[in-house]
């Protein structure tokens, strides 16, 4: 099996986080920088399902499937009232 290229990148961290990566590391016997390329990895999914529900919305209101502010703030104001209103569609 090949192996995939990689590149080093270097940053500063404060050092109870240098700390904590140490003590994870030894926790789970893998080296620091498998914890970081799973703290990482994690980040850059995170990131891309933020931008894809992002585009999401944005497409959402360009196509005029919003609720008007109205609409939320009474069903808001509702809420914990002896008769709340149904969520606004």
């Amino acid at each position: 099996m090949a192996q995939a290229k990689t590149k080093v990148l270097t940053t500063h961290v404060p050092l109870p986080m240098a700390d904590k990566v140490e003590q994870m590391a030894a926790r789970l016997e893998r080296s620091r920088g498998w914890i970081v390329r799973q703290a990482l990895s994690a980040w850059i999914d995170q990131e891309e399902e933020r931008s894809r529900l992002t585009q999401e919305a944005l497409n959402d209101v360009d196509a005029g499937n919003v609720i008007d502010h109205q609409s939320v703030q009474a069903w808001a104001d509702s809420l914990g009232t002896d008769s709340p209103l149904k969520v606004p569609r």
